[in-house]
């Protein structure tokens, strides 16, 4: 085991989950990099001294670049809005440092493609965030999936879903402004990515992209509230993809469904700790879908809790995000997600803005 200094730019929501996952990630999974909180940034020197305060970080730093440039920080965490990734992360390659960034990727494809070309010419550990397809439970959907024990998938169909804008009457706000920072950009990614991980390429989409709230107290809003995209993906298999922050009463609808030739299987991530499992054997009378409550016998379920039906939460995600960053460090070897999955799912988008826009399929570039 030896130590490696982190540094975390953003304090925020995302900012104080991998604080406090670096902090207890050695314990829970025994990595041999051992994480040293050692220095956070964020948009104020007061506001970076309150976070190291608050968080157990050495040292505040008064700006990015200085976090970035420091000799201790061997590792850095992107945690701020997506405009901002690009830059930080060609300082933190250009210095040799590894890089786990935040979905989505960047604010542009183009942004997203040089921060791609960027990772994989430096030749360090690079990760993008993306949590969910974390779960327990998800995971075991990918192993069932990879060992055809549905059969032939012949559809599929996901889902995010919140509420936090649903009511017109709320007041504008930071995610009413700029396309990454709407339902496209904060939103979709996340089913995008699960679709790609369960299903793999998508090739072409066909999409509508809506705002429903046009005016707030306080502004007009600049980005979508919800998206629906038909998809293609290159087995042949047809799929369905809605995302929304206007989906009343919907806290954490990030959903899935998936059929085949011999069973099918559901998941909720309101209900994270379960995934439902139909098989199409015996009698028609006994058949129907069974909870299956995760356990030790799913991946990385048992360094958390020895208990099966226990469960994991949200944070737990995130350590098992900062245990599979930390191995791609140690192993000098890619990790799921890279930065060029993290591209995939920007292309996706891009070509289902395209497809909204000019209201006709559109092939998603395979790159």
């Amino acid at each position: 085991m030896r130590e490696i200094g982190i540094g975390i730019i953003g304090g925020g929501y995302m900012g104080k989950a991998h604080a406090v996952a670096m902090s207890v990630v050695g314990a829970v999974f025994g990595t041999a990099l051992r994480p040293r909180l050692e220095m956070i940034a964020a948009s104020s020197p007061d506001s970076a001294a309150r976070y190291a305060r608050d968080f157990g970080f050495a040292r505040a730093a008064p700006d990015w670049q200085t976090l970035i440039a420091d000799p201790a920080v061997e590792a850095v965490i992107i945690a701020t809005p997506p405009d901002t990734h690009h830059a930080m992360a060609q300082a933190a390659f250009a210095a040799g440092k590894p890089v786990f960034c935040e979905k989505p990727l960047a604010d542009t494809l183009e942004n997203s493609r040089a921060m791609v070309a960027m990772a994989e010419a430096s030749g360090v550990a690079h990760m993008v965030g993306f949590n969910y397809i974390r779960t327990p439970a998800s995971q075991f959907a990918r192993q069932l999936l990879a060992d055809g024990e549905i059969g032939r998938v012949t559809w599929f169909r996901g889902e995010h879903t919140e509420d936090f804008l649903a009511d017109p009457d709320a007041p504008h706000n930071w995610r009413c402004d700029g396309m990454a920072n709407g339902n496209m950009g904060d939103l979709a990614p996340h089913p995008v990515n699960a679709a790609l991980a369960l299903m793999g390429p998508i090739t072409s989409v066909m999409a509508e992209v809506e705002t429903l709230h046009t005016d707030r107290p306080g502004g007009r809003v600049t980005n979508d509230d919800h998206a629906q995209i038909m998809c293609r993906f290159a087995s042949g298999v047809l799929g369905h993809i809605y995302s929304s922050r206007t989906a009343t009463g919907r806290k954490m609808g990030y959903a899935y469904e998936i059929h085949g030739t011999r069973g099918a299987i559901r998941f909720d991530q309101e209900d994270q700790n379960a995934l439902w499992l139909y098989k199409a054997e015996g009698p028609e009378a006994t058949r129907g879908f069974r909870k299956i409550l995760t356990g030790p016998a799913h991946p990385d379920y048992a360094p958390f809790c020895q208990g099966p039906g226990h469960g994991t939460g949200y944070q737990d995600q995130i350590i098992i995000e900062a245990k599979d960053f930390l191995t791609a460090i140690h192993e000098r070897k890619s990790v799921f997600p890279t930065f060029r999955d993290g591209l995939a799912v920007a292309q996706v988008i891009d070509a289902a803005l395209t497809s909204a826009r000019e209201r006709r399929w559109v092939d998603v570039p395979q790159t």
